[in-house]
């Protein structure tokens, strides 16, 4: 997959799980029918036969329920029995985010984790952006892949619309078939 793609998909994925969606995200999205048919022949149906309105309100819905009141997508609170977020360079993702020199201003955002799901899709946009396979490969082992992949497998199972659930399918495909890309790369010779 080049980097275009990957670049655009990771900033996609950020803002999918950034916040609820809104009127304009789902028109840009329902204009975009490769991007849909990318995440799933039953979302794309789902979303070109029903009224905006309806999608806006069951998304959010579903969205509130999934990562909001159940279980936040934030590393620290999925893999830590405590639950608890860690903050500052005592949060594994953020000292990785640090060694990488990217910064995350947590005063622009209404996302309060460093680890926060949206914020990690933003980190690998930014390392693919610098085209810096090492770190992104290291990030997708030690960091996402032992977190998204069971998380998204049973938020799935908690969705009530078929853009959330084909969206953890793709999020879980995305990550493993990008991390297996990296590894051939460096196979490869590619660094």
């Amino acid at each position: 997959m080049d980097n275009d793609t990957r670049l655009y998909i990771y900033a996609f994925l950020s803002r999918v799980m950034s916040d609820i969606p809104d009127a304009r995200f789902i028109k840009d999205l329902k204009a975009n029918e490769s991007l849909m048919s990318t995440i799933g022949e039953n979302s794309m149906q789902w979303l070109l036969g029903l009224d905006d309105m309806f999608i806006l309100d069951e998304l959010n819905s579903d969205f509130t329920s999934l990562f909001v009141l159940n279980t936040q997508p934030i590393e620290s609170f999925v893999l830590d029995a405590k639950n608890e977020a860690q903050v500052g360079l005592q949060n594994p993702a953020m000292s990785y985010y640090f060694q990488n020199n990217f910064e995350v201003n947590m005063d622009q955002t209404s996302i309060m984790a460093p680890d926060h799901l949206s914020i990690e899709f933003a980190f690998m946009q930014t390392l693919v952006y610098r085209d810096e396979k090492k770190p992104q490969r290291e990030f997708l082992e030690q960091h996402m892949i032992p977190w998204v992949v069971p998380y998204m497998m049973g938020m799935k199972s908690m969705s009530t619309t078929p853009f959330y659930q084909d969206i953890c399918d793709f999020i879980v495909e995305f990550l493993v078939a990008d991390l297996d890309g990296l590894m051939a790369g460096e196979e490869n010779g590619s660094k």
